[in-house]
């Protein structure tokens, strides 16, 4: 299966850099700033087969996107102070940039945290409290494992039978694709049974990789005492949250922050919706974010920040960290906003 998004990201970037239009635009598309989304900061394992690469930076690039910001004049803000400063409507202070952490990788502390103690740089734990206790799972890196050990796949998904050959890097790919697109249109359920029938034919043991990826809440605890940190949180078991019924979306969501809140000792005061697009966090989402007390909800919508945000805090856009495009360059260009501007058919809010 062809992956037309990466061709459409590539296309795209490819128009701005021979283009340059993107500098001309960034007076009226970079808005008032945007939150950054990022996962894992860790060396690469310069793997052929690597479907998770966009969710993964190295700790240098890390460390020249932060001097980068600092030299172009961007303000490295808290969450509280991106809000604060929305709230307050036009402003002439230069662009903001609050920096966010989905699931709470252990890279998080070995990693990143040395990075951003050096610069002073605060930012927003996501804690999904399932991976910090250990009976959540990790299911895109469960498929990754097993598609790397497995030579074939043969399995029903969807209403589907595929079987494919799965020898090569190139046959990896596109095998772990098809099914991951197929999986994402379905339901949680499915999706956590196919993922555990490729893991016991791989022989791996899902909540291993949970333990060894993320922290847990013993080393959350330093973390959550840190001045530089905030924790949010980020649902019990990283479920779409769209794919539930409200009763367990609310669960997913409020317990979630009740055992950020017994463990560690700290008000998750703001929520990520897992996965965070479109088909996983919407206006139902949004609204019970608001009802259940949280000051912000963040997505994986991809988009600046405007003061038009101010009312619709709990349906915030993003700007992806993507490890397939560890590039300053490339970095500026969405840091203009100009590319999704196009994206959002020039709407600066998308909070449907």
């Amino acid at each position: 299966m062809t992956n037309w998004r990466e061709i459409a990201i590539e296309a795209g970037m490819g128009f701005f850099r021979a283009s340059g239009a993107h500098r001309l635009a960034e007076a009226y598309t970079r808005g008032r700033g945007a939150i950054l989304m990022l996962h894992s900061v860790r060396n690469p394992a310069h793997r052929d087969f690597a479907p998770n690469q966009t969710l993964e930076i190295s700790p240098d690039f890390l460390e020249a996107l932060l001097d980068h910001l600092h030299n172009r004049g961007v303000r490295i803000v808290s969450l509280d102070d991106a809000l604060a400063e929305l709230r307050r409507g036009e402003s002439d202070a230069p662009p903001f940039v609050a920096l966010t952490f989905d699931d709470g990788y252990r890279d998080l502390v070995e990693n990143a945290l040395p990075v951003m103690e050096r610069r002073g740089a605060p930012f927003t734990a996501y804690i999904a409290s399932g991976f910090a206790d250990g009976s959540a799972r990790l299911w895109w890196v469960e498929m990754e494992e097993a598609f790397r050990r497995l030579d074939r796949i043969d399995i029903v998904a969807g209403g589907r039978r595929l079987d494919m050959r799965c020898e090569t890097a190139a046959e990896k790919s596109e095998a772990f694709s098809e099914l991951y697109w197929l999986l994402r249109a379905g339901g949680e359920e499915e999706l956590l049974r196919v993922s555990l029938a490729l893991c016991a034919e791989a022989r791996i043991d899902p909540l291993r990789l949970t333990a060894n990826l993320c922290l847990d809440w013993k080393a959350l605890e330093p973390l959550a005492r840190h001045e530089l940190a905030t924790i949010g949180a980020h649902s019990v078991t990283h479920a779409r949250l769209a794919k539930l019924d409200a009763g367990a979306a609310i669960r997913e969501m409020s317990e979630s922050r009740a055992a950020i809140v017994r463990e560690l000792g700290v008000d998750a005061r703001h929520f990520c919706y897992p996965v965070g697009d479109a088909t996983s966090a919407g206006r139902r989402e949004f609204t019970l974010a608001r009802e259940l007390g949280f000051a912000s909800g963040v997505t994986t919508r991809p988009g600046m920040l405007f003061s038009e945000h101010a009312e619709h805090l709990h349906a915030l856009p993003r700007l992806s960290v993507n490890g397939r495009h560890q590039s300053l360059e490339e970095f500026d260009i969405l840091l203009s906003g100009a590319p999704f501007a196009l994206m959002n058919r020039g709407r600066k809010v998308v909070a449907a």
